[in-house]
């Protein structure tokens, strides 16, 4: 069944070719094989970044970036469609780059998929965004932790040169 239907696309394609190439000639006709190739990666590239923020943004919030992920391998399908040559390719990769295309899909594939993902950090725990804290090493400075009494390097936790056993 799939050598009938790629021979059949094959057919399809070949026969595109012929009606573009005859309708606006032969170096036009390559010029948008060419460029269709270009725009693919641009909007690959361009679309793939928002997808990447998207994803670490739902991750932040602890939500699973199932959508996110599904419309990644679209976007990454469309810039591969549109990177083969070939006119039906790049319709259906341009398709793909529409969001309003990929959250139809999503919704039809969101019951039939299921996303697994790792959590890292203490204790499956992450710290959320705005409890963390960046420092430049000119701000970073680490002074000896005060014990109870207030008084600097007395804390059971730090080893001087002469506390230490050989």
């Amino acid at each position: 069944m799939f050598p009938l239907i790629f021979l059949g696309y094959i057919l399809l394609e070949i026969a595109v070719f012929i009606l573009v190439g005859d309708a606006i000639g032969v170096l036009p006709t390559l010029g948008l094989i060419l460029l269709s190739g270009v725009v693919g990666i641009g909007l690959m590239r361009v679309q793939g970044f928002g997808m990447i923020a998207r994803m670490r943004t739902e991750q932040a919030a602890g939500r699973v970036p199932g959508r996110e992920v599904l419309h990644g391998f679209m976007i990454l399908l469309a810039g591969i469609l549109l990177l083969l040559p070939g006119f039906v390719t790049d319709i259906l990769g341009l398709l793909l780059f529409i969001p309003a295309v990929r959250d139809g899909a999503w919704n039809l594939l969101k019951n039939k998929l299921t996303v697994v993902t790792n959590v890292r950090g203490f204790r499956g725990r992450r710290a959320p965004a705005d409890r963390v804290v960046d420092l430049d090493d000119e701000e970073f400075h680490r002074t000896e932790p005060r014990a109870s009494d207030g008084k600097p390097g007395s804390s059971p936790w730090i080893q001087h040169d002469d506390d230490r056993r050989d």
